[in-house]
């Protein structure tokens, strides 16, 4: 997801008012509560407008979907009774609901809550950019491109307790996707109270999960998870709170730890690096990777494919993760990260297996330049303007690869943008950059996961990446292939060989999170693929 662009927003005017609006917060003070940190403001809680990172982990921690993993990873059953298994050739799926679950109104949850969720989120007004992660289900393409009206959608209520979802063709992964967010329920009654103002702050919502979320208005950045006492298991939640703060800068971060003011402090960049020894260290590997987007639109810089490849071979990723990031991370020289998934024909992790034959020469990577920018008539300086967010880490990769890319790469000349993450997000969605700062966490355990925001249509692929090989891959291995696990394998390969020869995206680094944890902190389920769940965690 760019649930899933790297933020670090700054949480209070200054760093010695943010430690003072802390004190009494210590992690030892009681048992009841944790203090955890957010990497940027928490800007909406309506899923069917808005994606980010921020805004799924609350939602993990607070609201439920059919579905979600255990400790194991494995899907089990959340708001739905079990897992349903498909029927009518894989696409099928009748799932029963707890008629116990209840929202945070006290108003149970019922299957309606998904149909009109659900309708809203595929609609092509929806603002979350992920209309797209409904496609398989029967009319969501049509509905999303507005060819067909939302309640055509493939879902419908069978009774009040049960739900009915019908595929256009079998998803190998579908109960992978109803653990995400994006599938999670909205209380009808909520809806039809606060319209349009729904999710905008604490008291605009209904919660389904362990928690509620209280003491945000909407700009706020700190808020609390107060606990639900209309949780159909409420008996398994031992914490009564869990609070958030919003911080910038790693050291921050590790000075609120070590004055017992945070549970879980995400450390990056330098304080990172001299913490690597630290006993409270944990490191989390994430199915996650950073990359740079271009912009292929027409009259942008970068529309010759290789000057993008030039682009690629000219950064040394063993520096940037070893001397920049200094905080486990790992090098990235494939869109789709690596540790997500292996190909079950072959037994080889499926990033390992299309590694491209190149990955850092500056000679190779000057060639290239020179003639990319020939065959694309420019002289003189080439302007690239490199958008962000202003986080620290964000603009100090910025730095790096203003650095390597002027040095490397004859008349480059590049701009470095490092604003606050929505400003940032604005400037992406409107176009106006030539390379942008980001990343794609797995929402599930498939390539699909990240290839499907490189297609033509995503509302996501804000590089306006067009391949007519890529999409004909992508297409066949969600229909013709969809049955056939050899064929759909090789669809997937040959989609990341041709993101390897065409290079839309820029791939840097994988994601690995230093944590500094507090040793008393038990319970929680650190996922590679998706957000972490706290709503189990207790302290002792």
């Amino acid at each position: 997801m760019n649930k899933k662009t790297p933020c670090f927003l700054v949480a209070c005017t200054s760093w010695a008012l943010l430690l003072a609006g802390c004190q009494g917060q210590k992690q030892t003070a009681d048992h009841k509560s944790i203090t955890l940190m957010q990497t940027s403001e928490l800007l909406s809680m309506d899923t069917s407008n808005h994606a980010d990172f921020t805004t799924w982990n609350v939602l993990e921690n607070s609201m439920e979907g059919l579905y979600k993993m255990d400790r194991h990873h494995q899907v089990v059953p959340a708001a739905a009774a079990k897992v349903a298994q498909p029927t009518n050739n894989g696409t099928t799926y009748t799932i029963p609901l707890r008629k116990k679950a209840r929202w945070s109104n006290g108003d149970p949850v019922t299957a309606n809550d998904f149909v009109q969720a659900w309708r809203r989120s595929a609609a092509p007004q929806a603002k979350s950019g992920y209309n797209y992660i409904f496609a398989g289900i029967k009319n969501a393409t049509a509905i999303s491109a507005g060819q067909k009206k939302p309640d055509t959608l493939g879902v419908k209520a069978v009774d009040r307790f049960t739900l009915q979802v019908q595929l256009e063709h079998p998803l190998p992964y579908f109960s992978q996707l109803l653990v995400m967010p994006a599938f999670f329920p909205e209380s009808q009654q909520a809806l039809a109270k606060f319209g349009s103002r729904y999710g905008t702050n604490s008291k605009r919502l209904y919660s389904n999960g362990p928690f509620v979320l209280t003491k945000w208005d909407g700009t706020s950045d700190r808020w609390t998870l107060k606990k639900n006492p209309y949780y159909y298991a409420a008996h398994q939640i031992k914490l009564q709170k869990i609070n958030y703060l919003v911080i910038k800068d790693p050291n921050t971060a590790h000075e609120l730890f070590s004055q017992q003011k945070l549970d879980d402090a995400l450390i990056t960049g330098v304080t990172a690096k001299e913490l690597q020894k630290d006993p409270h260290l944990l490191h989390e590997h994430r199915a996650g990777n950073y990359y740079l987007r271009v912009n292929l639109a027409s009259g942008q810089p970068l529309t010759n494919q290789k000057m993008r490849q030039a682009l690629s071979l000219a950064v040394n990723r063993k520096t940037l993760t070893k001397q920049v990031l200094a905080d486990g991370s790992k090098p990235a020289t494939t869109y789709t990260a690596h540790d997500l998934v292996t190909d079950p024909q072959t037994g080889k992790d499926f990033a390992s297996a299309n590694q491209p034959q190149k990955s850092y020469n500056p000679t190779e990577a000057r060639k290239l330049w020179q003639e990319g920018c020939q065959e694309a008539h420019l002289s003189g300086k080439v302007q690239l303007q490199v958008v962000g967010n202003d986080d620290n880490i964000t603009r100090k990769v910025a730095e790096f690869l203003q650095g390597t890319f002027q040095k490397n790469l004859p008349q480059a000349q590049v701009q470095l943008k490092n604003i606050p993450e929505k400003n940032s997000s604005e400037l992406t969605k409107k176009g106006q950059f030539a390379l942008g700062e980001t990343m794609w966490l797995a929402d599930f355990a498939d390539p699909m996961s990240f290839m499907g925001i490189l297609t033509s249509d995503n509302p996501q692929n804000y590089g306006h990446y067009h391949d007519e090989s890529f999409d004909h891959e992508y297409q066949a291995a969600l229909t013709a292939s969809a049955n056939d696990k050899t064929a759909y394998w090789q669809h997937l390969h040959q989609m990341q060989q041709r993101l390897n020869q065409t290079m839309p995206v820029i791939p840097l680094y994988q994601m690995v999170e230093s944590h500094l944890v507090n040793p008393q902190l038990h319970g929680v389920l650190r996922h590679p693929v998706g957000e972490d769940d706290y709503t189990r965690a207790y302290l002792k």
